[in-house]
């Protein structure tokens, strides 16, 4: 594998979350085929799930400055991350628009990449709210290694 990520790398997600709302804990895990790719500085996870509302494209950009989830089709979100200072950010589904802030903990990524090999983790912790209330903690971890 060339050290030039300018082209798209096919990778498996393994991705997990844990929300922590009102003493109650709930763990999501799912298993993703996509893409990793870097560009000017930035590194990039694409990949598409399927769900009760329809199918949804999701880009997950990364960086040193931080991080922002963007998803589009069935539903569209934008959500960004930034250690240094709460984030707005939106939600709009076929209902409306809903108001979104994260407060971010941690945000932490690395990834190794040899000839043959590309492997990774990218790391948030933070609160959500929207419209200004609580939605919960959320732990997200994206581990990704190429095909």
């Amino acid at each position: 594998m060339a050290k030039d990520l300018q082209a798209p790398v096919p990778v498996n997600i393994h991705l997990t979350t844990s929300i922590e709302h009102e003493g109650e804990r709930e763990m999501f895990e799912l298993m993703l085929s996509g893409e990793f790719q870097e560009k000017n500085g930035s590194y990039f996870l694409k990949y598409t799930e399927v769900q009760e509302e329809g199918t949804i494209q999701t880009v997950v950009k990364f960086s040193d400055k931080g991080a922002v989830i963007l998803r589009s089709g069935a539903v569209k979100m934008r959500l960004p991350f930034n250690e240094k200072e709460p984030m707005n950010g939106s939600y709009t589904s076929p209902h409306g628009t809903l108001a979104m802030l994260t407060k971010t903990n941690k945000l932490s990524h690395s990834h190794t990449y040899s000839e043959s090999q590309l492997e990774g983790t990218l790391q948030l912790d933070y609160h959500l709210l929207m419209q200004g209330t609580a939605v919960g903690a959320y732990t997200m971890e994206l581990k990704f290694e190429s095909v």
